[in-house]
């Protein structure tokens, strides 16, 4: 996962880099944008995910750090919970979209890219990101 993401990321910054250098010597890279935005797509996504699996999303510990072991282990728990449920409802919200726009021919304007690929690499980033939330909630309970 760690070098899907970043070859994703390389992949965006050598493309806005050679069209940085394009526009510099009067041959821009046509494209380039949207090709930068597919790369964001698949390395933000492998980010959530690997974020979630190791539980290295930012959290304030003033208040759950205080408090006694069962209360952490109750508050932990509804808090995988609740980002399982935000997860699920961004993923409701885009297959939802998804589903909508199937039939039409979405592409991007310069390089047709499918929108309906991007849209599925989000919908299974989502999906991931929801049971990657899931597990912790179950591992909570369980300890």
């Amino acid at each position: 996962m760690i070098w899907i993401g970043g070859i994703a990321l390389l992949a965006a910054c050598a493309t806005d880099v050679l069209a940085v250098i394009g526009r510099h010597v009067g041959l821009p890279v046509r494209g380039s944008i949207e090709l930068v935005q597919a790369c964001v797509l698949v390395a933000g996504g492998v980010a959530l995910i690997i974020a979630t699996q190791a539980g290295s999303h930012a959290r304030v510990h003033l208040v759950v750090d205080r408090i006694g072991p069962d209360w952490r282990r109750r508050i932990n728990r509804a808090s995988a919970l609740l980002g399982a449920l935000f997860a699920v409802a961004s993923l409701v919200g885009c297959l939802w979209i998804a589903i909508d726009l199937w039939g039409s021919q979405e592409v991007s304007e310069l390089l047709n890219l499918p929108y309906r690929l991007l849209r599925m690499v989000c919908n299974l980033c989502l999906a991931l990101v929801a049971l990657a939330w899931l597990r912790r909630a179950w591992q909570q309970e369980r300890s």
